[in-house]
């Protein structure tokens, strides 16, 4: 697929609709990742979608920048925020790698169901890396088709092929923790919902190494 982003623009308004499909291990991930926010903090989250995790958390730290590949999905976020009187989550449509191209350094970065659909998981750890405050926060969410799910393979393969799916790792979770540790984090929580048979894998990890 040429341009993912045009993907998620097309789904967008039918993704804002959708209900999440396990709303007791949402309001857990959501739980565990404010016992390590603080008012003060600044966040980005990125692959934000149509800003319901930013909005949720909005009222526990300062501001939020909130970026998705898709125009679309951006503009449904800032409709929502603006709904709700939410105002210190500063929306744009942008990629990791212009978000990481800047330079600025974040106190958590979240990167929720995105992991599995980057082109380069290592380059993406790296650049999320680099947007991390030493000591700060990276919270993931991660689909692992690579645990027990790769018949999959070949169907989500046709899908790509015309345009009904984006692309998808197969990842695998010891994998993944392991890539995670290696690009300079400690993994303090790790939960997978019983729902999910261990193919959804919430991270909350910290910096832990210095500036090379």
């Amino acid at each position: 697929m040429a341009d993912p982003a045009r993907f998620w623009d097309r789904i967008a308004d039918k993704y804002a609709r959708s209900p999440v499909g396990d709303e007791a291990a949402y309001r857990n991930k959501l739980a565990e990742t404010r016992k390590r926010l603080a008012p003060d903090m600044r966040v980005l989250e990125v692959g934000c979608g149509t800003g319901s995790t930013a909005i949720e958390h909005a009222s526990h730290v300062d501001r939020i920048h909130a970026t998705d590949l898709s125009p679309r999905m951006i503009e449904i976020a800032r409709e929502k925020a603006g709904r709700l009187g939410v105002t210190n989550i500063d929306f744009e449509a942008a990629s990791l790698a212009e978000v990481a191209g800047r330079g600025r350094r974040y106190d958590a970065v979240l990167a929720l169901s995105l992991l599995h659909l980057v082109d380069d998981l290592d380059e993406a750890l790296a650049s999320i890396r680099d947007l991390v405050e030493p000591g700060g926060l990276f919270v993931s969410n991660t689909t692992c088709l690579g645990d027990g799910m790769n018949w999959l393979r070949p169907i989500l393969a046709v899908g790509r092929w015309i345009g009904k799916v984006p692309p998808v790792a197969f990842l695998r979770t010891h994998d993944l923790v392991r890539r995670v540790r290696a690009s300079g984090f400690e993994i303090e929580h790790e939960y997978r919902p019983a729902s999910g048979k261990g193919r959804v894998v919430f991270l909350i990890a910290r910096r832990v190494d210095s500036d090379r």
